[in-house]
């Protein structure tokens, strides 16, 4: 009987390179309920759009950075106004 490996992707936490690239990359996500929301849940909301290659979550904010900037920019249509936590982002 296969059973159904499951796979956790290991994103770093490196959200902070400058290259132009990787900025235009990056999604800030503000007003962020972090004594609820953990990284894993940032990381499983904000994966749907795109390979998330880092994601660093601080005190009442987080970044996601993204492999391209088709899915950083996608990621903020999608997820800009969204209720979580009781907290608009």
């Amino acid at each position: 009987q296969a059973s159904k490996m499951s796979l956790k992707v290991q994103t770093s936490n490196i959200t902070n390179k400058n290259d132009p690239k990787s900025i235009n990359s990056r999604v800030f996500i503000g007003n962020l309920n972090t004594a609820v929301v953990k990284k894993s849940d940032v990381e499983t909301i904000f994966s749907k759009y795109g390979r998330v290659v880092g994601c660093s979550v601080h005190k009442g904010y987080a970044f996601v950075q993204y492999s391209n900037e088709r899915h950083a920019r996608a990621a903020v249509l999608g997820e800009n106004g969204r209720i979580l936590a009781g907290q608009t982002l």
